[in-house]
């Protein structure tokens, strides 16, 4: 059981590993399985709106008139993964696999064998992309289908370890201005009778993160998107889809419901790293304590986090299938925040604190986001 106003990832259906090959089927890949029941379409262009969860966009709908006018009731709601964030959800989406396969499974967890986290955003040197994520990804299937498969994106991020990990094995055509991203989406998208191509937009995350994403900062963010992405639509070809779709939402942080871990001896006892993010910890004990550690945490946290040992979070499915080389990725206990509390650890994490909108658990705010495909004409 988990609490009202809760949701859980639905791996096998309306969620975001299923998004590309829904995408290859919708578009001529042979056997692949379309499970989101997109309409068929020789060109597709998939793109990611990073933070714009669908209870946001159905809050703000007004803000967003073309996105608005693509919202379908029960038929959009898409669950991402576990955590909900960035990291997971893209290499969910590039790989077609859960968490527990894919295994980035948050935004900082452990290296096993260590006392480190890797910062799946940052990454580590030490730490080969293709070995902590060895799945070819669903780019590499549609090239092997014969589908042209493309990612438009920042150039910053082109050899990034999430890159890598998430959507390595096809042509990755990098802007140094989102002014370009028109034209070079538009391009690709023509450069082949079938093809998919990958697009992502940072700037209404960032702004959530900043300034909340009950700002008027992150409406007007929103509404510039809106219209950015109604310009696209306008100029691909005819015979184009464009799926517009996001990694999480968000939700807000008062002052008074951060959690400062470190302030209660009793939590950090038996307990040797503390990773995640604020919305959603892993933490790893000392061996054979995780039993009691999950006790300790939620005797403290009550009824505002639904807290789990990694056993009984695997056995829920939180992180799908969960492979060997995956399972001591995840904390030994498991922290989701509920409502607007959040788990912090300003010694470890000083930058959390100075944000305003977070995500990670499993509210429907932070897990469900919109599925919006704007047929060919």
């Amino acid at each position: 059981m988990i609490p009202p106003g809760t949701r859980l990832p639905d791996y096998g259906g309306q969620s975001l590993s299923q998004v590309l090959i829904s995408v290859g089927a919708a578009s001529g890949a042979p056997a692949w399985d379309n499970v989101l029941g997109l309409p068929p379409a020789p060109r597709y262009v998939v793109f990611l709106v990073d933070g714009l969860g669908l209870r946001l966009l159905q809050k703000y709908r007004d803000q967003a008139p073309y996105l608005s006018s693509l919202l379908d009731g029960s038929a959009t709601e898409t669950t991402c993964g576990l955590p909900s964030t960035t990291a997971t959800s893209l290499t969910s989406i590039g790989t077609g696999a859960a968490p527990g396969r894919h295994g980035v499974v948050g935004y900082t967890s452990r290296i096993p064998g260590t006392q480190r986290l890797i910062n799946a955003l940052k990454w580590d040197d030490e730490v080969p992309p293709l070995q902590w994520q060895p799945h070819r990804t669903v780019f590499e299937r549609l090239h092997d289908a014969g589908v042209t498969a493309s990612v438009v994106n920042d150039a910053a991020f082109e050899h990034s370890g999430l890159t890598l990990c998430s959507q390595r094995g096809v042509p990755y055509h990098g802007l140094d201005s989102v002014w370009q991203r028109l034209d070079v989406l538009v391009d690709v998208c023509e450069s082949a009778p079938r093809s998919v191509t990958y697009g992502y937009e940072s700037r209404l995350d960032h702004t959530g993160h900043e300034s909340g994403c009950d700002s008027e900062r992150w409406r007007e963010r929103l509404s510039a998107i809106d219209t950015e992405l109604a310009q696209i639509r306008d100029a691909l070809p005819d015979d184009a889809a464009l799926l517009v779709t996001a990694d999480h939402g968000m939700v807000d942080l008062p002052p008074q419901n951060r959690f400062e871990v470190d302030d209660v001896p009793a939590l950090v006892e038996d307990v040797v790293l503390i990773g995640g993010e604020a919305r959603f910890r892993h933490v790893y004990t000392r061996s054979g304590a995780a039993d009691d550690v999950a006790h300790r945490w939620q005797e403290v946290c009550g009824h505002r986090a639904v807290i789990l040992t990694r056993e009984a979070a695997e056995a829920a499915q939180w992180f799908g299938p969960v492979d060997d080389a995956v399972r001591p990725r995840i904390g030994d206990v498991v922290v989701a925040a509920l409502d607007d509390f959040a788990v912090f650890s300003t010694r470890q994490f000083p930058v959390e604190h100075k944000m305003v909108g977070f995500h990670g658990s499993i509210t429907d705010e932070e897990m469900l986001v919109p599925m919006l495909v704007d047929p060919p004409r």
